[in-house]
């Protein structure tokens, strides 16, 4: 998946650069709307991350060109935040408008979100004979429905989407509440892992493991852990 990032803040591109790689995307960077230019004529791109503000003009152009083109997804990724700017860059075509600063995962989310919706990925999350579709929020196991809550779904899916990583318990209760919106605790954590665990025919934790001291992940098994 062949992403390509316009943004001439170096640290920007370090940070984005690295994260994006770590997710398995293969990253071509542009400081200029120049450079931008010589490489979409040298290659094709699955998704264009845009900043507004560049040296030798703005992302609104840039974007206009990618756009002309068909095949490439775009989202801005920019400090302006003004509703006339947000208004310009979709009306432009642009499938999404990120404002910095933003949050890794979050990004990460919109990014397979826009993916999906441009045909890129598939919207079903596999881990052997596991499958999540992020359409309809099923998940079967060897063709038999797994019927989830809605918080444990929440839990599960996140960790489907990001095989491989380490989801802390002290990340994964900052970012769940249950369906009455009251914070969930650690107790209810630990009962919720147990009853997915169960649900999904894994009591031993061969697809959900514990990271003893520090949480959960479900480790990649190749290609078909991932998105």
């Amino acid at each position: 998946m062949n992403i390509l990032l316009l943004e001439d803040n170096e640290a920007i591109i370090m940070g984005l650069e690295y994260l994006l790689v770590q997710e398995g995307y293969h990253v071509s960077t542009a400081r200029s709307i120049q450079e931008g230019k010589r490489w979409i004529q040298e290659r094709e791109f699955d998704l264009a991350l845009l900043d507004i503000m560049l040296p030798d003009g703005d992302g609104f152009a840039f974007c206009k060109l990618v756009k002309d083109m068909e095949h490439t997804a775009v989202i801005f990724l920019t400090a302006k935040e003004e509703e006339g700017d947000v208004v310009k860059g979709l009306d432009l075509g642009a499938d999404d408008y990120i404002v910095k600063p933003f949050r890794n995962r979050e990004l990460l989310s919109r990014i397979k979100s826009v993916l999906r919706r441009a045909g890129k990925v598939s919207a079903r999350l596999h881990y052997g004979d596991i499958v999540l579709d992020l359409d309809t929020r099923k998940v079967t196991r060897a063709g038999r429905e797994i019927v989830l809550t809605r918080l444990e779904y929440k839990i599960f899916s996140s960790m489907m989407s990001y095989p491989g990583k380490l989801f802390t318990r002290e990340e994964i209760l900052s970012g769940i509440w249950d369906i009455s919106g009251n914070f969930v605790n650690d107790n209810t954590l630990s009962v919720t892992m147990k009853r997915i665990r169960e649900k999904l025919g894994d009591p031993e934790g061969q697809v959900i493991r514990t990271v003893r001291g520090m949480g959960y992940r479900i480790e990649k098994i190749g290609k078909e852990s991932q998105l």
